[in-house]
């Protein structure tokens, strides 16, 4: 765990520790354009008020130090008592329009709030909050549209004992933010409500479930293809009637192929029993027949496909063993036989290529180069970044951000999610169960739940080029109902993912739902 060098201006005793902030911040006397010692770089370490800042509340708590992002120094938050201060600067002269904020932050959790926002611009104030990242620096925007020619600046703390933060290297300039895509995988919905699940919203009303989720603020869904899956869902009739319900309630529609019978993953990418000793020119067929078959036919009853997925978490291919990864120039066959179909039904769908390597920088370098090197065409890059499994949330910018640089194509989270508590509700054991599975700073509480969603959204929003294009959640609609297992071949297999669902166990829907309203 990271602890920040303390500095003596620092260690003075708070002198309104704990009190809230009850007033406004006096403006300084003078004001500029431009935001002045964004590196907090003009006083080196012990700097109690930074040069062009000014502090509000526990102003012993807030200073600069050394151990800059970039440069030598950076700014930091701390005390050993509980305290709650604003580091702010404010910025008039602004010609009015579209600005972002950029700022590089450390952050050790713990805190009731820690953020970043910019107010007083003319309308609403916009926050981004710190990820927890005790080690690694990541970067965060925060945008805000000026209509009153000035701005402040704020970085805010209202933390307990001992809770810190880092911020460094801001920037305010001119630029957009936002991100298009806040969608959720809603595959095992069917299924489901088939076997008698119902969903409520969160005063617990029972309604339809995609109906609670765009009402929350979803505006895509995500929804998987097997061939022939054994329980009888997954499949073309299934999606058929699912696409009208989507469609109905003005969300956009992505359609995940995994070319298999049942799940497709990086341990599993098996044939589906009916293309079975199919040779390689075959599979190139089976893949183009079955990918335009499905999407001609939601086009058909006018429910055509938005994003289209060729093949699910695909680090090693798929269709094994002849699209491995071990032999490239047939596996791009098969995926550019995909494409081809998606683009034969609709020019106009997006073809998505997904691994399951977020945090995994080398990994997904390696892939991509491979595929680029081999003409593998596509139009966007999706990525599984589960924190527990995938690397750290440095990591995971790291990836993300180099992938939509190094390709120049818009990438997304096509997959994450995270516990809201840690027990079953069915027989089945959770696939994460135990507190040492966790995030740190992230518990496994609706609070946590909420807080992982929007600092993945905030991750996604600041990708550089405006190509972060957005995040599913993986299965919200994944409650332990009898029958609704993970193996389509076992009609007593349990559920290990209703702790990490969008409703409760109560069925009722959770807070974390909010982090769909994200930018």
């Amino acid at each position: 765990m990271f602890h920040p060098r303390r500095t003596l201006r620092a260690l003075l005793p708070p002198l309104a520790a704990g009190l809230a902030l009850t007033a406004l911040p006096a403006q300084p006397a003078t004001a500029a354009s431009t935001l002045t010692n964004g590196g907090f770089e003009s006083d080196g370490t012990g700097a109690a008020t930074p040069a062009g800042w000014s502090e509000y509340g526990t102003t012993a708590a807030s200073f600069s130090e050394a151990g800059g992002r970039s440069g030598g120094h950076r700014l930091s938050h701390w005390s050993s008592s509980a305290y709650k201060v604003e580091t702010y600067q404010y910025l008039s002269g602004l010609t009015n329009g579209a600005y972002k904020l950029t700022a590089w932050v450390r952050s050790g959790g713990g805190q009731k709030a820690a953020y970043i926002a910019l107010k007083n611009c003319g309308g609403t104030e916009q926050r981004t909050d710190l990820p927890v990242s005790a080690s690694g620096w990541i970067r965060i925007v925060v945008p805000v549209n000026v209509t009153n020619n000035q701005c402040t600046v704020s970085i805010n703390s209202d933390a307990n004992a001992g809770n810190w933060i880092n911020v460094d290297d801001l920037t305010f300039a001119p630029g957009t933010g936002g991100t298009a895509i806040k969608g959720s995988d809603v595959s095992s919905l069917p299924k489901s409500e088939a076997l008698g699940g119902t969903y409520r919203n969160s005063s617990g009303t029972t309604g339809d479930p995609l109906a609670i989720l765009k009402s929350a603020g979803q505006n895509y869904a995500r929804v998987k293809v097997w061939v022939n899956a054994a329980d009888g869902y997954h499949g073309k009739t299934q999606l058929l009637a699912l696409a009208k319900r989507i469609k109905a309630q003005g969300m956009k529609l992505l359609v995940d192929f995994h070319y298999s019978d049942t799940w497709a993953d990086p341990g599993a990418q098996s044939k589906p029993a009916a293309w079975a000793g199919h040779s390689y020119t075959q599979l190139k067929t089976d893949v183009y027949t079955h990918t335009y078959d499905v999407l001609n036919a939601l086009k058909a009853q006018g429910t055509t496909a938005d994003m289209v997925q060729v093949g699910n978490e695909i680090n090693g291919g798929m269709l094994w063993n002849e699209g491995s990864t071990n032999n490239w120039p047939q596996l791009a066959g098969l995926l550019n036989s995909g494409y081809d179909a998606v683009k034969a039904v609709n020019p106009a769908t997006q073809v998505a290529l997904h691994l399951a390597k977020g945090g995994d920088l080398s990994g997904t370098r390696w892939w991509f180069d491979s595929a680029v090197a081999n003409g593998v065409r596509f139009d966007a890059i999706g990525l599984s970044y589960y924190g527990y499994w995938h690397g750290t949330l440095h990591d995971f910018q790291t990836t993300l951000d180099d992938a939509a640089t190094r390709y120049g194509k818009p990438v997304f989270v096509a997959e994450t999610a995270y516990p809201f508590r840690l027990d079953s509700k069915d027989a089945h054991e959770n696939i994460i169960d135990l507190p040492g599975e966790l995030v740190p700073g992230y518990p496994a509480t609706t609070a946590g739940q909420t807080r992982w969603m929007n600092d993945i959204a905030s991750i996604v929003e600041a990708v550089p080029g405006g190509r972060g294009l957005g995040v599913f959640y993986w299965e919200s609609t994944w409650t332990a109902v009898t029958g609704n297992g993970w193996d389509p071949t076992d009609p007593s297999s349990g559920n290990g993912w209703e702790n990490q669902a969008l409703f409760g166990y109560d069925s009722r829907a959770l807070p974390a739902m909010a982090w769909f309203g994200h930018r």
